[in-house]
């Protein structure tokens, strides 16, 4: 028997909650049974009932550098509507802001930071280097989980925000699976925010005395009930109709 008919009578049992129904050894059963866990545990895929799936997830970044007069800002918002299927509706909008210098940037010749091996690095990452004094420097990342509907739908901006000011640039983008934010002031350091295939995470660099750095990363999760997906309960009912006689003998 096929895999796609094992997993559509393993999903009507699962929902129906169906009791084993026993048969006499050697003789066909009738009606619905339970498969063994041995065989079971050879089938790919598990179900569960009154499981949820991601119905919206969304990503907010904000990264701010103060140093002397000079300000900078970067920040993103990115969104993802599963509601409507498997594809989802991606909305994207950046945004960079540099402030005019009062004072030339700080000269600390000398010094050097090196954050390039957290490229390599999966899952989460939290990285502060700082080599100067008198430096306020903070990474926070906020994760709210929920369940309910997918918030209004936000709208699909370009991919790319960016300038420079004298030495320093700020930089927005979505590009491919990668979305990051990231503020840069030449011979001072960089601070950056990003979210990849395996990876999210919020790097400070600071290699001068006097900086003011954050970065605030907030990750929204909505989850929806399967019950109220409509493309799952189609699915389902054809299963339904599929597997009518499931267990029956020859000629029966």
């Amino acid at each position: 028997m096929n895999i796609a008919l094992w997993t559509q009578r393993v999903l009507l049992l699962t929902l129906l909650g169906a009791a084993p129904l026993h048969a006499e050894e050697g003789r066909p059963g009738k009606g619905l049974n339970e498969i063994p866990d041995p065989e079971l545990s050879l089938m790919r895929g598990r179900y569960t009932v009154n499981g949820n799936s991601v119905a919206w997830f969304g990503v907010t970044m904000i990264t701010q550098w103060n140093s002397g007069g000079q300000a900078a800002r970067s920040a993103l918002t990115l969104g993802m509507d599963f509601s409507h299927g498997a594809t989802p509706k991606v909305s994207f909008s950046p945004s960079v802001t540099v402030t005019a210098a009062d004072a030339p940037l700080p000269v600390t010749p000398g010094r050097s930071i090196d954050a390039s091996g957290l490229q390599n690095v999966a899952g989460l990452t939290q990285s502060i280097q700082v080599a100067g004094d008198g430096n306020v420097a903070s990474n926070t990342t906020h994760l709210n989980v929920r369940d309910g509907s997918a918030p209004a739908e936000g709208s699909a901006g370009p991919t790319l925000a960016s300038v420079q000011q004298g030495g320093v640039s700020a930089v927005a983008q979505l590009d491919g699976n990668t979305a990051k934010v990231q503020v840069q002031i030449e011979g001072v350091g960089a601070v950056q925010q990003w979210i990849r295939n395996g990876s999210v995470g919020q790097s400070i660099a600071i290699g001068s005395d006097g900086q003011a750095v954050s970065n605030r990363m907030q990750i929204d999760l909505v989850r929806q009930s399967l019950a109220s997906n409509v493309p799952l309960g189609q699915n389902v009912a054809q299963a339904m109709t599929l597997v009518r006689g499931v267990g029956m003998g020859p000629g029966q």
